[in-house]
């Protein structure tokens, strides 16, 4: 299948621009250049309600929102860990993903602003991710929600994140995790898949952007060999949470994510996947101009609700 329509105009428009210089820009000026370049979108999607609130882990508060769905009753939760190549993005930038997450799958979304890198280097990110799910699961009252039906999910390397806390609540023995909710997850860096040679320029996510998030957010090439980084590399992920992963054609690491669900699927975790042949990484970021992204976010969501 050919490239969606609508992202192929976008791309074009994306690539007859002069290509940013990843060899001199710092993280802080692209954090800011997408701060300007972020459109408001046309329309915000309702919710029930919406919070910001301050979790107080150990050594410092780590910022989530929580988005509510319309009803009463202790609705069940997904953690959500954003993406932006552990570098870039924030609660703002997935802000229109996370309420369609909650009317899609009707729970609440607790969205995480964990610390980036290069100003905290992996395993910082790591430990945010894992500590507020603890927090979250240990204050299930504060947050109204189910405490037996709390999921964790995240896009690119915020789907990373979410797959290595599962990896560590098994390994802790908990918190009890029912379900890993994974978008087009980074799971591995392995540059001879097909996917990354087929996709490595042209479509959004470039070779050249991951290896620039990969700088500054490892402290040396070594760190990628740890579990912690590259799940996929994970030696036992017997046990796991059920997971949903979707993936796209045009997305360098859709290879990487059809291995990790081939590699839970060997080690007996149910695994709901997708391939979408249409789409590009980051489609769960245009659901607002692209109905097939929309329709793809809607059926995993589907999945979760399923699974909640």
């Amino acid at each position: 299948m050919s490239l969606n329509p609508k992202i192929k105009m976008m791309l074009d428009q994306m690539n007859s621009i002069p290509k940013l210089d990843l060899k001199t820009i710092t993280p802080k000026e692209y954090r800011a250049l997408q701060e300007q370049m972020r459109q408001a979108p046309t329309t915000v999607e309702r919710v029930g309600a919406v919070e910001d609130k301050k979790l107080p882990l150990k050594d410092r508060d780590i910022r989530v929102r929580v988005y509510k769905p319309e009803g009463n009753g202790k609705f069940p939760a997904l953690v959500y860990y954003h993406g932006g190549g552990w570098v870039l993005g924030n609660i703002d930038s997935h802000d229109g993903v996370c309420r369609a997450i909650v009317n899609m799958a009707q729970c609440t979304v607790i969205s995480v602003d964990y610390r980036l890198a290069p100003e905290h280097k992996f395993p910082a990110g790591v430990h945010d991710a894992y500590d507020a799910l603890v927090y979250i699961s240990d204050h299930a009252e504060e947050f109204d929600i189910d405490a037996n039906r709390i999921a964790v999910g995240g896009d690119s390397a915020g789907g990373n994140l979410a797959a290595v806390t599962s990896i560590i609540a098994k390994e802790k023995g908990g918190p009890s995790i029912i379900h890993q909710f994974l978008l087009y997850p980074s799971t591995g860096r392995d540059y001879e898949l097909p996917s990354m040679k087929e996709n490595s320029e042209g479509y959004f996510l470039t070779q050249e952007l991951m290896e620039w998030f990969g700088e500054h957010y490892v402290n040396k090439q070594e760190d990628w060999k740890h579990p912690y980084a590259s799940p996929v590399l994970a030696e036992d992920l017997s046990n796991l949470p059920p997971a949903t992963i979707l993936t796209a054609q045009y997305d360098p690491l859709r290879d990487s994510g059809a291995l990790y669900a081939e590699k839970l699927r060997e080690n007996e975790v149910p695994v709901f996947y997708k391939n979408y042949h249409d789409l590009i990484h980051g489609f769960a970021n245009f659901i607002e101009f692209v109905p097939e992204a929309r329709e793809a976010l809607k059926e995993g969501a589907e999945s979760l609700k399923e699974a909640f």
